[in-house]
């Protein structure tokens, strides 16, 4: 992507003027960022979407009597009445399961992959919402069909009203308010308040969210893979490499249940070594910001007999850094030509007839080997 170019989905800022400029800082109202827009899915697709069992889906109503939330699958039967008020679909993930939002989600690609998470669909009715919330992580709301009112404001008091089944603010203070029109986005940074309610019947709104690891389940995910992979290489180890716990000084104990200062420190090192290697880190979370969600999975494929073009299943994770390249919870390590020729790939998502034939036996094979596995396709 041409990160220096004055982009429509941006107010005319480019990309790299956006990130500077407002990435995690402050709002940004665009209107029309995407001209004539058309939603990227039907609504009865969306319905037939949230019926499937594998996509995750919620429905949020707002009555007298308060807010209720009800988890998918939905049938349609189970749906209120498309002019009943005050009722929203949410349903995550479109862009896994249609080529057309997951194009949609391609234009926000100036942002890391590693960030980007995907993109939910809310369906609404008229005076729909799910009530006045922060999120922890950047969100761009763009709007595809119908309107939906925001208001917006930096909260400070970030109590929940207590009983509900969504987190809601108790105390919000809206500073301001907009209508959105089809084509229009709102940008917001991370824990910033916002309110959107549906102007109307027919309210679909484009959520793209990016993803913002919390420390600690990010540091249990990456030390229950660490100690994976160690424990693999320490089985590969031969025995008479392995070290051994020795305690030649230890002397007689009258209360031998005592655990060992000793052995404890032998312990702790071993651990230390283990997460000593900062590469070894760096494949840990390569291969956890992959890792497909659990309700992902592809359909066996087969190799070409003749390599022409290949593209990456939009349901396909895909990252690299220096050694290695990371796709879908799995870690390779590559250098050289070939090592380019995949970061392309992953750049762009696609490799054409010229690319191709500079690719290495090696290489090839492990593009078959995707191919196999449905992460990647060929043309």
């Amino acid at each position: 992507m041409e990160i220096d170019l004055p982009l429509p989905l941006l107010g005319g800022l480019s990309a790299r003027q956006f990130m500077r400029r407002h990435w995690q800082k402050k709002p940004l109202l665009v209107r029309q960022a995407v001209p004539g827009m058309v939603p990227p899915i039907a609504r009865p697709a969306l319905f037939d979407l949230a019926a499937r069992d594998e996509v995750e889906s919620r429905l949020v109503r707002h009555r007298k009597s308060g807010w209720a939330l009800k988890h998918g699958p939905f049938a349609r039967r189970a749906l209120p009445g498309l002019h009943q008020p005050g009722w929203t679909l949410l349903v995550q993930g479109v862009d896994l399961h249609d080529q057309g939002v997951h194009d949609l989600l391609q234009q926000f690609r100036f942002v890391p992959d590693a960030r980007l998470d995907d993109l939910m669909i809310s369906y609404a009715s008229d005076g729909g919402g799910v009530g006045p919330h922060f999120d922890s992580y950047d969100v761009f709301l763009l709007q595809a069909q119908g309107r939906r009112r925001w208001s917006i404001g930096k909260q400070r008091d970030l109590s929940l009203q207590p009983g509900v089944p969504l987190k809601i603010l108790s105390n919000f203070e809206a500073e301001q308010s907009f209508v959105l029109e089809p084509g229009d986005m709102l940008y917001l940074p991370p824990r910033y308040a916002h309110d959107g309610v549906a102007v109307g019947d027919d309210c679909m709104t484009c959520s793209i969210g990016l993803r913002s690891p919390a420390a600690a389940p990010l540091g249990a995910d990456l030390l229950a893979r660490i100690a994976e992979a160690h424990a693999d290489a320490l089985q590969d180890e031969p025995a008479r490499a392995a070290v051994h716990y020795r305690d030649p000084a230890q002397d007689a104990l009258a209360n031998p249940a005592a655990m060992p200062p000793a052995l404890q420190a032998f312990a702790r090192e071993a651990v230390l070594a283990a997460v000593r290697d900062g590469e070894v880190i760096d494949r840990a979370l390569g291969e956890s910001m992959t890792e497909p969600k659990p309700t992902v999975w592809f359909d066996a494929g087969e190799a070409p007999g003749q390599w022409n073009a290949v593209m990456l299943d939009r349901r396909t994770r895909m990252l690299y850094d220096a050694r290695h390249l990371y796709i879908n919870g799995e870690s390779f390590r590559a250098g050289g030509r070939d090592a380019t020729l995949m970061r392309k790939l992953a750049d762009q998502r696609a490799l054409g007839p010229r690319e191709l034939a500079g690719a290495s036996e090696d290489a090839l094979a492990l593009l078959g080997d995707w191919c196999e596995a449905g992460w990647l396709h060929a043309g």
